[in-house]
This record gives C-alpha cells, structure tokens and sequence, in this order.
C-alpha cells in the first residue's frame, strides 16, 4: 500500500470559530498510540471539549475523544487521555509568552486531519467572544447575504421595488 498525500479531515470544531475570535493558528502534531490512529482513519474523533494547555514546558492536548478501535485488545487506548503535541521549541515559547500574558487567550483546536499521513491538529491562539460580540458577527452575516441576494436580483433584472 502506498503513502497518502495531500489532506484528509477528520475532525473539525465548528463551535470554536463561533465562541472565539481567532488571531493565529498553529499546525502540531500528535503523539498518538497505534490503535489511536487506527481509530482516527475511520473518522472516530471528536474535539467538542478539546483545549490545549501547558504542562511542564510542554503543550498537551486535553478532553480530544478518540474512541476506542473496534478491533482493539488488551491494547486498546483510553478515550480520553491527554496527548502530547509536537511543534517546534521556538513556536512553544511564543505560544507559552501569549498565554501567560493574562490577556485572557486560550489555545483551541480548530481541527484535526492527516497532512501526507500524519495526523495534525490545527490550534487557534484565541480570545473569548461575549454574546453581543457573536450577536454582531451575525447581523453583519446577515447583511452580506441579504446584500449578495438583493445583487442577484438585480444582475437577473428582477428588481423586487
């Protein structure tokens, strides 16, 4: 069987694009057990309560579901567990400087996928949204897409006044 390319999602989390206003990203990846991995190829992963924090210098992911591989044995992983990201030295010290600032940023993950095999994680440096913030994006979305219809129309030459 041949290596993989190009990129393949797994998973994607819809929810943090809307609670949170995302200023960067990062591309990590996993350190993963095999049957995880198994599990991941069959799209088995949920990141609904996923974020990712400091622990000893390092960065590790918490509350990522990757459920358990149906074929699985005694070494079957837990679904749960925390996991180890891998980015560069340099990339962590940026991120840890950012997060200790107390400017109220979290790290989030956005999505997971397989860049040319491997499983990656994007993570989002990213500030909380309050409700009225989240209720201006969505009037302004519904701005646009009344502006792009009322456009349609016109280009059609069906005016509605």
């Amino acid at each position: 069987m041949g290596r993989e390319t190009g990129r393949k999602l797994i998973a994607s989390n819809k929810k943090a694009r809307h609670d949170y206003a995302i200023l960067r990203t990062y591309e990590a990846g996993l350190v993963l057990a095999g049957t995880e991995v198994k599990s991941l190829r069959e799209g088995r992963a949920s990141l609904v309560d996923a974020f990712a924090g400091e622990h000893e210098g390092e960065i590790m992911l918490y509350g990522l579901h990757i459920a358990e591989y149906g074929y699985g044995s005694w070494t079957n992983h837990a679904p749960r567990r925390t996991r180890k990201l891998l980015l560069h030295k340099s990339e962590i010290v940026k991120i840890l400087a950012q997060l200790r600032d107390g400017n109220g940023l979290t790290l989030v993950p956005l999505s997971m996928y397989f860049n040319e095999g491997w499983a990656k994680v994007e993570l989002g440096m990213a500030r909380g949204l309050r409700s009225y913030d989240k209720r201006q994006v969505l009037a302004e979305r519904d701005a646009k897409k009344e502006i792009a219809r009322e456009m349609g129309r016109r280009l059609k030459g069906r005016t509605s006044r």
